[in-house]
């Protein structure tokens, strides 16, 4: 499963990407405003960053300025994905990016239908919303199987990317059901090293290690 980045902070993105757990970036303009920095400046220095897909993401809702804002956002860089809402328009914009050779992100999913449309459309990615789903008592990781059911069934080529993700189960239940993508905050990728028997191993060989005196150099 690869690994998106949600975030525009320029700092944990490097400091991940470092690290080799970057397949590409998340973002959106309410993330980038909180930084105080222009938009079209933020998403270049992220696109120079990683090599792969940096979701940036209209703010239009009628077809043709989507389209427009869509095509500027593209001229950024190569590796930019055009992130749209699941609707109509942005159903009918993702059907003329792609076309023109465009990655699309259809966001703001919560049902296998709207997948289905999404995949119709040529969309790159799905984006289906598993903690928002997990807040109205529903099972985000149900609406994950289905959309895995549905593209296996007919070989659509969109790919499933599992946003919303609240923490390091999510991430696992992502993998588990087949997302071929999990974006998620910094702090959830990191989270996901952590285990208590890790840090009680660790503590009993560094004393076993302090008491024979062993160095290596």
């Amino acid at each position: 499963m690869k690994f998106f980045v949600d975030t525009a902070d320029i700092d944990a993105i490097r400091d991940l990407n470092e690290t080799g757990m970057v397949d590409g970036v998340t973002t959106n303009p309410s993330l980038i405003a909180k930084s105080g920095r222009d938009i079209n400046e933020v998403t270049k220095e992220i696109c120079d960053m990683v090599d792969g897909p940096v979701s940036a993401e209209v703010v239009a809702l009628d077809f043709d300025q989507m389209l427009k804002e869509g095509r500027h956002l593209a001229k950024i860089a190569d590796n930019i994905c055009v992130k749209v809402p699941l609707t109509w328009a942005g159903l009918r914009t993702c059907k003329a990016l792609t076309d023109e050779g465009t990655k699309v992100n259809v966001t703001l999913c919560f049902s296998a239908n709207q997948a289905l449309l999404a995949a119709k459309a040529g969309a790159t990615f799905i984006s289906p919303f598993i903690g928002r789903l997990d807040d109205l008592n529903l099972d985000g990781m149900d609406l994950i199987g289905d959309i895995r059911t549905i593209y296996d069934n007919y070989g659509f080529e969109t790919e499933i990317l599992a946003a919303s993700i609240r923490n390091a189960n999510h991430m696992k239940d992502a993998a588990l059901m087949g997302a071929d993508v999990a974006t998620a905050p910094p702090g959830v990728i990191k989270g996901m090293i952590n285990h208590v028997l890790t840090d009680k191993g660790l503590d009993g060989f560094m004393a076993d290690v302090k008491k024979a005196g062993i160095k290596i150099l």
